[in-house]
């Protein structure tokens, strides 16, 4: 599976996703693409893509789309770096096209 981080999620999270291909918006020189423009390229490279934006589902028509996403609940790092067992089991059961808000304990 590849993977693509979004800009506003810690870089942190790539220790959980080993088992991944996993780049970052950033690495990819990305950075500052508006969200259409960005799906729309992630969708060509990737199978998933991880934010913590919650305005994303609402400027988005997710229909009919093959790349996941992965919307998580926070983007503080220690609540990530103490949740990566439920981030990859989220990962594992995702199918194409799935669009999960994932909620991450504090």
């Amino acid at each position: 599976m590849r993977i693509l981080i979004d800009e506003g999620v810690p870089v942190q999270i790539t220790k959980a996703l080993k088992k991944y291909t996993v780049d970052t918006v950033q690495n990819r020189g990305w950075s500052g693409t508006k969200n259409g423009d960005l799906i729309l390229l992630a969708e060509k490279h990737y199978d998933l893509f991880i934010t913590a934006d919650k305005n994303l589902k609402y400027q988005q028509n997710f229909s009919k789309r093959t790349l996941s996403i992965l919307e998580l609940s926070t983007n503080k790092r220690r609540d990530i770096e103490a949740n990566f067992n439920l981030i990859d089991e989220t990962i594992q059961n995702l199918s194409i096209g799935d669009f999960i808000e994932l909620d991450i304990p504090s």
